[in-house]
C-alpha cells in the first residue's frame, strides 16, 4: 500500500522560502524565465530562460562605467550579448535602477526613477488597467523575450525579436513589411564598450526584396547578397551557401514571402549550436560558433570577406591595409580623432589634421604613392599638372588633387575609402594639402635634404671606394703585366684571359724561332692567334715599345696585332693577333709564326 507522506525536509524549505518571499522587497521573488506585473528586476538580478539557454539582466560592457539591460548566452563563460534594450539610454547605478511592469509595459526607470525605455504597446487609461495588472515578460530559449497578456498567454503583445540591435538569431524572422516598405535591419555598436548604434547596417533591400544590404551610415550600400535563387536555396553572390544548405548538415536558410510582409528565417539542424550571426563595428557580417572545448568563438562565416572592402572603413584620412596586423594608418600630417576606440581597432572616426590648412595660411602639397585614389572625386580636363595645381589652390575646400592623361582630379572634404597599395605596387601620386610646418616636419623639404645629404655622402664615398681599388687594380696590373701600351688602339689582355681563349693553350697552330702559336676566341667571338715569345733578353720597356711600333703597322698581308700580356712568373710575353676565316684565304703559317 502506498502513502503520502510529507517529507520534512521539502516542507520546512517551503516554509522558509514563503518567509523570505514575504520578508524581502517584493522583487526578490519572481519565476526563473518571467517577470510578473508586481515584480522588477535590478542590481544582479537576472531571468534565465527555462532551457537555461539565455540570461537577461543588467551588464557593462568592457571597461565601461555604463549598464544596460541586456539578453546573452548562459552557457558561454565569455560574456557574449544577442541583445540590449537601452542601447542608446545606459544607466549609472544597476541598484536604484529597475527593470518592471508598469502600465501594461515593460518598463526600465533609471537611478532617478526616470522611465528610459519600453516595450510602449498600450496605455493603462480605461479598460486597459485592468489587463496591464496581467502583462508578464518571458524569456524563451530560442532568445526572444516576449510580453504577453496573462490571461491570454498566446497573445503576444511584443517581442524582441521584432525589435533585433546587431545580432539574427536562428528561428527569427528578418522581416519586411511591405504595407509600410519598412524592413527590419541590424546594427552595430559603436564599439565594444558603447552597444548604441553606430556606423554599419545590414537590411533588406526595400526595392528589391528578396537580398539583403550591408550598408553604411544608412545611405552607402558596400555589400549584397545578389538574389535569392530558391531552387539552390541560396543567395547569388554568396555561393558558399549552396554547400552548406543543400548538405542539410549545418543549417537550413529560406525566404517566405507573403502579401502583406516577406521575410527570411534560418534554423541550426542541430538545436544545440551556440551560434551568433551579426554585423561587428567593423562593418562584416560573421557568423561565429561556439567551441566548448577550447571556449572560444570561430568565426564560419564573414562578408566581405576583405575588411577594406568595408565601406569607409577606416573613417576619413585613413588608409587601409588587408596585408597588415594595423588594418588602418592615418595619412601623414594626420592622427586618430579618438586614439582610444584605435586602441579597440575600431577605426570608423578617422583622422584628423594635426595642423590646420587655409584662412590665409602657407600650405604645402605632400605627394602620397602607394595609395589607392579616394572616392567621389571632381573630374576636369587639364593641359598640364600646373593647371590642375592651380584649379586646385582656387578652392580653399579643396584636400587633395591629382593629375593624370589630361584629366585633373580634385577632392574636397574628407578623403575616404583610401587603400594601401604595397611599396611594390605602382600607384597613383595624390597630393595631399598640409601645413607647411607638416611638410616640413613630417616628409618634404627636411627629409629631403636629409636623404639628398645621405645620397652625396653615400656616392662620396662610393667613389673614393672606387678611386681606391681603380688604383690597387692599376699598381696590380702594373705588376703583372706593365703599364699601358703608348698606342690606344693595342689591348693590354691578362693571362687568364688567354688560357680561358686559347683553352688552356691547347690547340698549337704552330712553332717558330721566338715561341709557338696557339689557336684562341674571344668572348665577342673573333678569333685571334696567340704567340708565345720564348728565350728573349730584352726589357719590359724594350718590348712594349716594339709591339706599339708593330701595332702601328697595318698591312693587308700581317695578321694586325691586337695586343700583348706578360706572365710574370714565366717570364713570357705573349702577342695577340687577329684572325681572318678562313685562315689560308690570307694568312700563311709562316706570317703567324714570324710575329
Amino acid at each position: 500500500m502506498v502513502t503520502n507522506k510529507t517529507n520534512p525536509c521539502c516542507f520546512l524549505f517551503s516554509v522558509l522560502f514563503l518567509f523570505m518571499c514575504l520578508s524581502l522587497e517584493p522583487h526578490v521573488c519572481f519565476a526563473v524565465d518571467t517577470i510578473f506585473s508586481n515584480q522588477s528586476l535590478s542590481g544582479n538580478q537576472t531571468i534565465v530562460s527555462s532551457g537555461g539557454v539565455f540570461e537577461l539582466g543588467f551588464f557593462s560592457p568592457g571597461n565601461s562605467s555604463n549598464y544596460y539591460i541586456g539578453m546573452w548566452y548562459k552557457q558561454v563563460s565569455q560574456l557574449t550579448t544577442v541583445w540590449v534594450a537601452n542601447r542608446e539610454e545606459p544607466v549609472r547605478d544597476v541598484f536604484s535602477s529597475v527593470l518592471k511592469i508598469s502600465d501594461g509595459n515593460l518598463v526600465l526607470f533609471n537611478e532617478s526613477q526616470v522611465p528610459i525605455w519600453s516595450t510602449n504597446v498600450r496605455s493603462g487609461s480605461g479598460s486597459g488597467s485592468a489587463i496591464s495588472n496581467s502583462t508578464v515578460a518571458m524569456l524563451l530559449d530560442d532568445g526572444n523575450l516576449v510580453l504577453r497578456d496573462g490571461l491570454d498567454s498566446s497573445t503576444i503583445l511584443w517581442q524582441s525579436f521584432d525589435h533585433p540591435t546587431d545580432t539574427w538569431l536562428p528561428g527569427s524572422k528578418f522581416r519586411f513589411n511591405k504595407r509600410t516598405n519598412q524592413s527590419q535591419l541590424l546594427t552595430s555598436w559603436k564599439n565594444s564598450e558603447d552597444p548604441s548604434p553606430g556606423l554599419f547596417s545590414f537590411e533588406i533591400d526595400p526595392v528589391q526584396t528578396n537580398q539583403f544590404f550591408s550598408v553604411w551610415n544608412r545611405s552607402q550600400p558596400y555589400w549584397t547578397t545578389g538574389t535569392w535563387d530558391q531552387q539552390t536555396m541560396s543567395f547569388s553572390l554568396v555561393p558558399e551557401m549552396r554547400v552548406v544548405t543543400m548538405s542539410s548538415l549545418i543549417y537550413n536558410f529560406s525566404c517566405v514571402s507573403g502579401e502583406n510582409e516577406s521575410y527570411f528565417i534560418y534554423y541550426y539542424h542541430n538545436s544545440s549550436t551556440i551560434t551568433k550571426f551579426s554585423i561587428d563595428v567593423s562593418g562584416q557580417l560573421k557568423d561565429v560558433l561556439w567551441l566548448e572545448n577550447i571556449q572560444e568563438w570561430t568565426v564560419s562565416f564573414s562578408k566581405p570577406r576583405q575588411q577594406c572592402e568595408v565601406y569607409a572603413f577606416c573613417g576619413a584620412f585613413g588608409s587601409c591595409n588587408d596585408n597588415s596586423l594595423l588594418s588602418c594608418n592615418c595619412l601623414t600630417g594626420f592622427q586618430p580623432t579618438s586614439p582610444q576606440n584605435w586602441d579597440q581597432q575600431v577605426y570608423s572616426g578617422g583622422c584628423v589634421r594635426k595642423a590646420s590648412v587655409g584662412a590665409g595660411r602657407e600650405d604645402r602639397f605632400f605627394e602620397s604613392h602607394f595609395t589607392s585614389f579616394p572616392i567621389d572625386p571632381q573630374n576636369m580636363m587639364a593641359v598640364s599638372s600646373m593647371e590642375c595645381k592651380s584649379t586646385y589652390l582656387k578652392n580653399c575646400s579643396c584636400t587633395a588633387y591629382a593629375f593624370k592623361n589630361n584629366q585633373c582630379s580634385i577632392w574636397i572634404g574628407d578623403l575616404l575609402n583610401l587603400q594601401h597599395l604595397g611599396q611594390f605596387t605602382a600607384g597613383k601620386v595624390l597630393y595631399i594639402r598640409l601645413a607647411a610646418s607638416e611638410i616640413d616636419t613630417d616628409s618634404s623639404p627636411i627629409n629631403k635634404k636629409r636623404v639628398i645629404v645621405v645620397a652625396i655622402s653615400v656616392s662620396i664615398g662610393l667613389f673614393l671606394l672606387g678611386l681606391m681599388m681603380f688604383m690597387i687594380m692599376k699598381w696590380r696590373r702594373g705588376t703583372i703585366i706593365g703599364t699601358e701600351h703608348e698606342n690606344a688602339s693595342l689591348t693590354v689582355f691578362e693571362y687568364r684571359d688567354l688560357a680561358k681563349a686559347t683553352k688552356n693553350f691547347s690547340e698549337r697552330l704552330g712553332r717558330g724561332g721566338f715561341g709557338s702559336v696557339f689557336k684562341g676566341t674571344l668572348p665577342d667571338g673573333s678569333i685571334i692567334a696567340v704567340k708565345k715569345l720564348e728565350s728573349i733578353n730584352q726589357g719590359e720597356k724594350q718590348f712594349r715599345s716594339e709591339v706599339s711600333t708593330i701595332g702601328k703597322i697595318n698591312h693587308l698581308n700581317l695578321a694586325r696585332l691586337l695586343g700583348s700580356a706578360l706572365r710574370v712568373r714565366e717570364s713570357c710575353w705573349y702577342t695577340i693577333s687577329s684572325r681572318k676565316d678562313p685562315w689560308t684565304d690570307i694568312f700563311s703559317m709562316e706570317q703567324i709564326q714570324n710575329l
